[in-house]
């Protein structure tokens, strides 16, 4: 399986993100930058936090006209495996790769602490070495984290077993306690706690590997299913 993180102007996640595959499932991975308009190379994307484009205008808006974002789309519509972490769930929104958008946190200070998350659906390709219900050590780094949808985009997303993530203690006022969603095809997922700082002991918590072993569980599985066919 192999990885592209992409890198925009202004995006300070993107080195976490290519060592966590390295040192998770140790897959090849490459950096890919934002002008790039081919991605047919690789099964999995990561969009790292940061502040793309000095978050000038609204977190990702700026991001999500890079020519790369037209080439992450049809990665989406392909089937392939989208990981948008911070800033890079705030520019799936704004590319409408995903439902909703993200708005400052009702404190109005930026937050970076560690945060409990609770697993609610493992059935995800991103989750699915989760216990369904188990809590996990994620930090977060954020300003404006606050997920927002209207009511009938909440319905929807309750309904198709969208809400990947829950906070246990909401830090930035999100609806429901969101931290993390997915598209309805569930091969896009978008989150603002950062599973790539939480890969070894040594950050305080292993609790983000799985995240990686479970991609490249989900592509294996699909690819071995389409061999036997």
């Amino acid at each position: 399986m192999k990885f592209a993180v992409l890198v925009f102007p202004g995006s300070n996640c993107d080195i976490d993100c290519y060592k966590a595959v390295e040192d998770t499932i140790g897959q090849p991975v490459d950096y890919v930058w934002h002008t790039a308009t081919d991605l047919s190379a690789y099964d999995g994307i990561l969009v790292p936090g940061g502040f793309s484009y000095g978050d000038y205008l609204r977190c990702g808006a700026i991001s999500r006209f890079a020519p790369v974002m037209n080439e992450v789309a049809k990665a989406a519509e392909e089937g392939k495996f989208i990981l948008g972490i911070c800033n890079g769930f705030q520019i799936l929104t704004e590319a409408g790769l995903l439902p909703g958008t993200l708005l400052r946190n009702t404190s109005l200070k930026f937050r970076c602490h560690d945060t409990v998350l609770r697993v609610e659906n493992n059935t995800n390709p991103f989750t699915s070495e989760y216990a369904a219900g188990e809590e996990i050590v994620i930090p977060i780094a954020h300003g404006e984290g606050n997920y927002y949808c209207d009511d009938a985009t909440l319905e929807q997303l309750k309904k198709n077993n969208q809400i990947i993530f829950t906070y246990v203690n909401n830090p930035n006022g999100s609806l429901e306690d969101i931290a993390g969603i997915s598209n309805e095809r569930g091969n896009v997922v978008g989150m603002m706690p950062h599973p790539e700082r939480a890969v070894d002991s040594l950050f305080g918590s292993e609790d983000g590997k799985r995240m990686f072993t479970s991609i490249l569980k989900a592509w294996r599985d699909r690819h071995e299913s389409a061999s036997v066919r």
